[in-house]
Formats: structure tokens, sequence, C-alpha cells
């Protein structure tokens, strides 16, 4: 094994805490909020993943590139991540079906990644003081100029991201001669929230973030899907607006994530920025219809209001966080429409949600007998 000699990097966070650590050989300087994931695989998913846009990504699992990548696995076009801190990266990595290693997949993107990071301190630190932006620099630039420029980012908090990773034109997914027609609103949708719909005999148009509802409904689609995404919710008027037409009409409806966000946003509910949000593919939730708990995958920074929507007298709360009884999930009483704040289309686990999708085919089913 060849020994490479690192050169120096930094972790700059908006409070002027400095952690300090190597550079894995992309040089440069990257912003964005720092936040953590407690998942021990699927880093591949977590690097492109829509819904980590703007964001500085911290891996809690020691060791990260161990088993390479995978071209077929990823979850968009593209990493989506901002930067990578991480403890140990492993340039060489033992996987039989691995198409290349971590280092040459994020290098053909120029991703800043800074290594040897205390990480265990440095996760603890963002838990006690909260998600804020930082900055990775590994190509020596001088800490009073880095302040400088990480005064300028712009925080999370109201900050529109949905236009940076969806489509710009309508695509199509799955067979044509699938049974059910749905339509997609991409406001940073997961490849594989498509694939699951596709293996549900679903045909999928897939259209921008502010496509209206009238472009939606074109399709003439059986049911109707809104994604995941990054950002505040709230600065989404257009899907908000959409959202309420669909269920005007009364079509099923289905929301993830950001999604769901919006649909409660469209009914009143307000959205708050969390204080770390919730990042892992370990979190515990309990379905409080079934009675059941559920290992969830879950990726988000906002969150429903769960007092308002107590109050509420068309929601009824589905799924609760057992870590913090935040909403997981919610139905609506007077419409055919429900949505979840985790991933049930995790691609490396947990597999305990990918009913929700059975139950989206379900509620088409009703409606159109």
């Amino acid at each position: 094994m060849k020994y490479n000699n690192r050169s120096k990097a930094v972790l700059l966070l908006k409070d002027g805490t400095i952690f300090h650590g190597k550079s894995i050989g992309i040089e440069g300087v990257t912003f964005g909020e720092v936040a953590f994931n407690t998942g021990t695989t699927g880093y591949q998913e977590i690097f492109t993943d829509p819904s980590y846009f703007g964001q500085i990504m911290v891996t809690t699992n020691a060791h990260i590139g161990n088993y390479g990548v995978n071209d077929k696995e990823v979850e968009s076009d593209s990493v989506k991540i901002s930067g990578l801190v991480c403890k140990n990266f492993s340039f060489n990595y033992s996987r039989v079906d691995a198409s290349e290693s971590l280092f040459d997949y994020l290098s053909k993107q120029n991703l800043i990644v800074i290594s040897d990071v205390d990480t265990r301190a440095l996760v603890s630190y963002i838990r006690d003081n909260g998600a804020m932006n930082a900055v990775i620099c590994t190509d020596g630039t001088p800490i009073e100029e880095l302040k400088e420029r990480l005064a300028q980012v712009p925080d999370m908090n109201g900050l529109e991201l949905a236009s940076k990773v969806s489509t710009s034109e309508p695509y199509f997914f799955g067979e044509e001669t699938a049974k059910y027609k749905i339509s997609a609103l991409d406001l940073g949708i997961k490849t594989n929230i498509l694939r699951n719909l596709a293996k549900r005999d679903c045909y999928i148009k897939v259209f921008p973030y502010n496509a209206s509802f009238e472009d939606l409904k074109s399709f003439n689609p059986d049911g109707y899907f809104l994604s995941n995404g990054p950002g505040d919710p709230e600065p989404l008027e257009c899907a908000q607006e959409v959202a309420k037409q669909i269920l005007n009409v009364n079509k099923p409806l289905f929301g993830i994530c950001l999604g769901h966000q919006i649909i409660g946003l469209a009914n009143g509910i307000s959205t708050y920025k969390m204080f770390n949000g919730h990042r892992g593919i370990n979190h515990p939730v309990k379905n409080l219809i079934s009675g059941k708990g559920e290992i969830t995958s879950q990726n988000h920074g906002f969150a429903i209001v769960r007092e308002e929507l107590d109050k509420h007298p068309d929601f009824e709360l589905t799924h609760e966080h057992l870590n913090d009884g935040t909403v997981a999930g919610m139905r609506m009483k007077s419409k055919n429409c429900f949505s979840v704040q985790y991933h049930p289309e995790a691609s490396p686990g947990p597999h305990d949600s990918s009913y929700l999708f059975d139950q989206f085919i379900e509620n088409i089913k009703t409606a159109s007998n």
C-alpha cells in the first residue's frame, strides 16, 4: 500500500470553532450547513441525495469509502452534498460489484473532503450547539479570510433550494403500459422513490418544482406524489398551491419529507427549523394506527409543528418519532391524502416502511372503484 503524504485542512464553524484534519487530495474551499448522519452504511446514497444539497456532511461511522461505489446505486445524477467530513477515509476498497473507489468518484466531481477529524467531538459539539454554517478548507486559505467569506453564506432558515436540484423539464419513469399513472412534483426526488413506484406497476411523469396543478393534471394521473427535497419549505408557495388544488379534487396524494411539509403548510400548519434535524438509518418511529414500531431512514432539518397538527380538525397524527415526539407521519380525515417525514424507499435499509408505497397504491385502487 502506497503512503500518501496529505496536507493539513480545517473545518471552521460559524461560531469560530475550528476542527483540524487532513485533505484527501482534492484542494479547495466549500461552504454549507454542517450536519451529521448516523448511518453505518449507505454513504453513496447520502452523498447523491438531493435533500442534502447545501450541506457539509459529517459521517459518524468511522470508516468511509471502504466498499467503494457502484454506478447503479446513486439517488441522482451527481453528488449533492457540498462537502464531506470523516474520521478515516479509505482510498482502498473491497467489494465485488464496486465500479471504482470513492476517491476517484469524488475527484471527478471535485468534492472537498476533510478526514482525520475527531468526528466524535465534532458531532458532540453540533448536538450541543445546533446545526450551523461552516467551511472546509484544504488549500491553505487564511482563517480570517475564511471567516469573512463564511459570514456571507445565507442561513438555511428561509432558504429555497428545491429549484437547485429539480428537473428543468418533465420526464417519464417506468413502463408506459403500467396499470397506474402518477404525476410527481420533483422538489429533489430520489431515484429509488421512482423505482419503488415503478415496481408497483406505476408509470410516472416527473414535473419541475414550479409546475402548476394544470401541468400535473394534464397527465391524467391516478394519483399525485410530492417528493423530498432540500431547504426550507415555506418559500415554496407554488408547491403549496399545487397541494391545495390536488386536495380540492381529492385525488390520492402521497408526500415524503419536504412533500410532507408542503402538505402541512397548504393546510395552515406551520413548520420550523430543528436544532439539529434527523439524519440516519436508525431512527425509531411508532405507527400509531397499527401500534408497530419501525426503524426508519431520515433526512430533514425542518419539521411540522405538532401542536398545530393536533389542533387541526381534519388531520390525524399517524406516526411519531420516538426519540423526541416529533411528527413522523399524518393523514387527512376528509381527503385521500397521507404523508411521512422519513424515507420508506431507503436503499441500504431499513425497509420497515416500504409498505407505505403499497398503501398509496391501495388508496388509488379505492379511489378508482
